[in-house]
């Protein structure tokens, strides 16, 4: 966390906690100590960059999700994706693989073997949005779309691709399941970095480069949380990668614990006693169980 008084239209400027997932640490912005949503975004991870040599890779191994939306979104690399549904597919940079966990999903997040036995980077962010009330207990689901399907354009000499949501006029071909927008920029050095004002919250991450607000930089990992109402100008102060996200503020207070997302102690009793009972259903030709953990 940013020791400072933040700038003027700044409420909070959070620095990511590290997280071992097995292959490799990643850097948490949400949910933090002083800071869990912002607009329906609750879970923010940057992962990587990692280098693997041959015959290394990711192996996260089958899970549960309830209440939320997952995406991916890479940069780098390539993951391979297996759920409850069936659902197999490659996820790769640029591209949406949006996964709607409602009322229960499995998941599996591999290495495919062929690419393993090459030398490669992996590079990305893996962000859950809590889903309105009204659509914790809706059918799970899972939605592709691919990366020359997004819209991309310029603002302030930035160049956007819009990943989902509304922003700038511009509408993402993702169907989201609350007001919202998630973008990634690319600025040049000495260009304005735009957010959009339609939105109530709204933050930038600093994937890469810096940023500068009222003389003050802002490197990689910092996370930008504006106040309502309130734009301040922030510039690249050299190529710069960035992700802009937010939306309307979620229907109440969330619980989250593992990989549960829920409005209520007893939806989350539900999902611990399903998910120990093994009534979750399973990822076809996957056997792996990870029991559910004591804390």
């Amino acid at each position: 966390m940013d020791r400072l008084p933040p700038p003027d239209g700044v409420d909070i400027v959070i620095q990511p906690h590290a997280r071992d997932i097995g292959s490799f640490s990643v850097r948490r912005s949400l949910p933090s100590a002083r800071r869990r949503l912002v607009g329906p975004f609750i879970f923010f991870d940057h992962m990587g960059p990692v280098d693997f040599v041959p015959g290394q890779g990711i192996d996260v191994r089958p899970h549960p999700h309830v209440g939320l939306a997952t995406v991916t979104y890479l940069f780098e690399g390539e993951i391979l994706h297996r759920d409850s549904l069936g659902i197999v597919k490659a996820i790769r940079p640029g591209a949406v693989n949006w996964m709607i966990a409602g009322r229960g999903i499995v998941h599996s997040e591999r290495t495919d073997p062929e690419i393993r036995k090459k030398a490669r980077r992996l590079h990305g962010i893996q962000t859950w949005i809590a889903l309105p009330r009204e659509l914790e207990d809706r059918a799970p689901d899972f939605v592709h779309h691919p990366a020359d399907t997004l819209p991309e354009f310029r603002r302030s000499g930035s160049s956007l691709r819009l990943i989902a949501g509304t922003a700038f006029g511009e509408r993402s071909p993702v169907e989201t399941q609350s007001p919202m927008f998630y973008l990634e920029a690319v600025a040049d050095a000495g260009s304005l970095i735009p957010l959009p004002d339609e939105h109530a919250e709204r933050a930038l991450y600093v994937v890469s480069g810096e940023v500068k607000l009222s003389e003050r930089r802002y490197g990689e990992g910092s996370m930008i949380v504006l106040s309502e109402g309130m734009t301040p100008p922030i510039v690249a102060t050299m190529t710069t990668r960035a992700m802009l996200l937010g939306g309307a503020p979620i229907d109440g207070e969330r619980l989250i614990w593992w990989n549960f997302v829920v409005s209520s102690e007893e939806l989350m009793k539900k999902a611990k006693a399903d998910w120990k009972a093994d009534r979750f259903d399973r990822i076809p030709g996957e056997t792996e169980f990870i029991p559910l953990p004591e804390k």
